[in-house]
């Protein structure tokens, strides 16, 4: 089989290659699973990256990539809730592991692997993982709120999701509306915005353009109860002003920086909770609810991707593995995916 290797940190093109391996064989309570499209994601890159080239990587040989969707191919002892045929997505497939979605066969445990609905791409099911499944977790940390999402479960909540474009901001803003939520996001461009609406986003608030926080309280005058964010060095003092008395704030990345400053006395008086929010530190409790209310979303068709829904899709073939990952690296709008075999 096809794979992309690696054998220690460093640029994409400089360590990422394309070899021959053997197809892999499952053992007890894993699966095997023929990889359609892989999904790369920051993450990706970033273990790739390392904190500079030449280090040693956590095995041997690394296959990247922590998203994925293909068919069942072969089942290890133990497991008999999948089938070979069975069409599935997988997430934090590289996690722990040193096999990843970027290759032909990937063999991966059992609670790593979700059947994919009838009706849902491939495609959509390398779209899911790492950003649906974080945006879950911001959604359900909220201490008066649900801890799991179906329609209705956020009626009558307002949701705050900065960088409303991203993947895992797209993913907020469709999980949010698709719960029964009202959805401000806000955006730094006219593209941006209009990505935000197509994902369902009720108000999109330019931050760039507009006094934010005025604009924000104006759709919201009693405050929002939970803030998806994806930069709070830059988005505190914002934050600080618009949330509701008990919101909840979930941090699940850093950009613009490791470190923040926060103003003690009105967060004290609102009783804000920062949530930081790493996938793979949540539990097994946290991965597997996840897994299945994001699943019941895609069956209500409540996940799409593509350009028309928010989130523009950028495709590579397997051999150009190293070009997806400097795009997502980059910083391009929407999806990256890799082609890896045809369906």
């Amino acid at each position: 089989m096809k794979s992309i290797i690696y054998t220690e940190t460093g640029p994409a093109s400089d360590v990422l290659r394309l070899v021959d391996r053997e197809v892999p064989e499952p053992g007890a309570g894993e699966v095997r699973v023929r990889v359609v499209v892989s999904g790369v994601n920051p993450t990706d890159w970033k273990s790739r990256q390392g904190s500079g080239p030449g280090e040693a990587t956590p095995y041997p040989e690394v296959t990247p990539d922590q998203d994925g969707a293909g068919v069942v191919d072969a089942v290890g002892e133990g497991v008999t809730d999948l089938a070979v045929g069975d069409r599935v997505w997988s997430f934090i497939s590289a996690n722990g592991h040193a096999t990843g979605t970027a290759q032909e066969y990937t063999v991966l445990p059992r609670e790593r692997v979700v059947p994919l609905p009838d009706g849902a791409s491939f495609e959509l099911g390398a779209s899911l993982g790492v950003p649906a499944m974080t945006a879950h977790r911001a959604l359900t940390v909220h201490e008066d709120g649900p801890s799991r999402l179906s329609p209705g479960a956020l009626d009558g909540v307002t949701v705050l999701v900065s960088g409303g474009a991203g993947a895992v901001g797209h993913a907020a803003i469709q999980l949010a509306a698709w719960a029964g939520a009202t959805v401000i996001t806000t955006i730094s461009s006219d593209e941006k915005a209009a990505l935000a609406r197509a994902a369902g986003a009720h108000h999109v608030v330019n931050y760039r353009e507009q006094d934010a926080a005025a604009d924000i309280r104006r759709l919201a005058p009693d405050g929002v109860q939970v803030v998806v964010e994806v930069s709070i060095r830059q988005n505190a003092e914002l934050v600080t002003a618009v949330v509701a008395p008990r919101a909840s704030v979930a941090i699940y990345a850093n950009d613009g920086g490791d470190e923040v400053s926060l103003p003690l006395r009105a967060n004290m008086g609102t009783n804000t909770r920062y949530q930081f929010v790493l996938l793979y530190t949540v539990g097994e409790e946290a991965l597997q609810t996840a897994a299945e209310d994001v699943t019941a979303a895609v069956r209500d068709g409540a996940l799409p991707v593509g350009e028309e829904a928010g989130l523009p899709l950028h495709r590579f073939p397997l051999e150009r593995t190293a070009a997806a990952h400097e795009a997502v690296e980059a910083g391009v709008t929407g999806k990256v995916l890799v082609d890896v075999a045809p369906e």
